[in-house]
């Protein structure tokens, strides 16, 4: 049986740290929503469980030190979120060779050989292989 919980974590992680990368150092207010769309509630008012996983998700990853937030808006967001110097450092950080390209400016060069950028292509291919994979990098980069 495929775990796919697992597959819609690292998608959820996927969106959250790119989001949070792409406004650094600013902080800002992460929505459930913006990261998986809207799931609505049941008749009694009850979050769905892909709602639930995702804000699950976005908690795990400031308990485990990738981000920090002033707080949570009910079940629907974190506030004043912001990516830790940890995850920071490992998105920035150069994953691959700097591609040998010499009509490539090396500010690009550089940019392409990202764990970021590597995350970034993942998420556009919507593979989530390759996401899944991306990520098992960035939660074992060393300091």
């Amino acid at each position: 049986m495929a775990d796919i919980h697992i597959d819609d974590f690292y998608h959820d992680c996927a969106h959250t740290l790119l989001r949070l990368y792409r406004v650094f150092p600013r902080s800002s207010t992460l929505y459930v929503d913006d990261i998986i769309g809207n799931y609505e509630p049941d008749e009694f008012g009850i979050p769905h469980d892909r709602h639930l996983a995702c804000f699950g998700c976005m908690l795990w990853l400031g308990s485990e030190g990738y981000l920090r937030y002033q707080d949570t808006i009910r079940q629907d967001a974190i506030d004043q979120a912001v990516l830790t110097e940890m995850s920071f450092i490992r998105l920035a950080g150069l994953n691959l060779p700097k591609p040998d390209d010499p009509q490539l400016p090396p500010t690009i060069a550089e940019q392409q050989a990202t764990l970021a950028q590597q995350l970034r292509n993942a998420v556009h291919t919507q593979s989530a292989n390759n996401i899944k994979q991306v990520l098992k990098t960035f939660f074992t980069s060393s300091r």
